[in-house]
């Protein structure tokens, strides 16, 4: 993560912008006189968000756990062709 100062974020306010947009690398802004923030884009935050969801959610988490072990034990669900083709959309 890049950081700069709040003098340079406010200098080059549309630029950093830009580059967080672009990028989806968040930039953390330090201030003398204050916590330091960081300025992440919409689309990241709302990632990050459901992320966390998934990560806080005990049995969300558990379902993932199953899945995984079925998925090395050669257990799983496999889609047929047409299904496959409708899930990737061909």
């Amino acid at each position: 993560m890049d950081t700069i100062s709040v003098n340079k974020f406010r200098d080059n306010l549309k630029a950093v912008v830009e580059q967080v947009a672009d990028q989806h690398e968040p930039v953390k802004v330090t201030r003398r006189a204050g916590e330091d923030f960081v300025v992440i884009s919409a689309e990241d935050w709302e990632r990050e968000q459901e992320t966390l969801h998934v990560l806080q959610n005990k049995d969300l988490m558990q379902q993932i756990a199953d899945s995984l072990q079925t998925h090395t034990q050669g257990k799983g669900y496999t889609p047929t062709d047409v299904q496959m083709n409708e899930i990737l959309g061909i």
